[in-house]
């Protein structure tokens, strides 16, 4: 006999938030198949030009592959993952995290790639790319949950402006995904 669990399912994400479950970057995989298919390309396209000209060696292949392991180190993605109280940034050898309940500054660098830096009252610091953020509204969420929590508790010193244009870009961006998946765009 079969079960009929339509008129019953819950979105995974509202079932997660209610039982303290993490939110994590839903386009980590995707980013860390793009930085391997990079360091791919970057190796295929060197070993091709040392086949062609005739000046392939095995010294030569072991020093190509090293470089295009040396870019998929430096192209590899931090995993970003929130709960409650916690975000936390996860690299290839390395978990930073912070408490958002417990936040006492949050900046916005700007530069070749926009970094949002979050300190806690505890020394802990977080650098992460507010692009994550945008795209993973239950990790936003988490975040300003954490970050109300700091305000009410007087931690947060600065960083309120950081916060406001990026809630303000979260809310843009969202509003316009919705406006697209209803076909009202």
């Amino acid at each position: 006999m079969g079960r009929c669990d339509d008129a019953r399912e819950e979105p995974a994400d509202a079932h997660a938030q209610e039982h303290g479950a993490a939110a994590h970057d839903l386009r980590w995989a995707r980013d860390v198949r793009d930085s391997m298919r990079c360091a791919g390309a970057l190796l295929a396209v060197l070993l091709f030009v040392d086949w062609v000209s005739g000046r392939f060696t095995l010294w030569r292949g072991a020093l190509w592959l090293a470089l295009a392991l040396l870019l998929f180190i430096v192209l590899y993605p931090a995993r970003v993952s929130a709960a409650e109280g916690w975000l936390a940034s996860r690299g290839l050898l390395r978990e930073r995290r912070v408490r958002t309940d417990l936040l006492v500054s949050v900046r916005c660098l700007d530069g070749i790639s926009q970094r949002l830096v979050l300190r806690d009252a505890f020394g802990g610091r977080v650098e992460i790319d507010p692009e994550v953020l945008v795209r993973n509204p239950q990790l936003w969420f988490r975040l300003d949950h954490g970050v109300h929590k700091s305000v009410a508790g007087g931690t947060l010193l600065c960083g309120a402006t950081a916060l406001r244009r990026l809630a303000q870009r979260v809310d843009r961006e969202t509003a316009r995904a919705v406006f697209e998946a209803s076909g009202l765009e």
